[in-house]
């Protein structure tokens, strides 16, 4: 396949596969450019992304004196892609 450069700045795009889906994506930041097949590929993961992904809640536990706060979690993605160009 022939190497795509961004309309942008004219820089080569880089070529990352993601899950089943290949995207273009300019090293500048510019965006990504994918086929409509592969867009619909990860619309399909995003789905399942957020069918399978629940609240991540679990009951508050009863506050006690010897209790410690909870470890920091970091971020937490909002959805599937965000975990692709994060």
């Amino acid at each position: 396949m022939e190497s795509m450069t961004c309309p942008r700045c004219g820089v080569e795009m880089d070529e990352k596969t993601l899950g089943e889906a290949t995207v273009n994506q300019c090293p500048e930041g510019h965006g990504v450019f994918l086929a409509r097949a592969d867009l619909g590929l990860l619309i399909e993961a995003e789905n399942d992304w957020h069918r399978n992904a629940g609240q991540h809640t679990a009951p508050l536990p009863r506050i006690t004196a010897d209790m410690t706060a909870p470890p920091n979690v970091g971020k937490v993605s909002r959805a599937w892609v965000e975990t692709l160009f994060g």
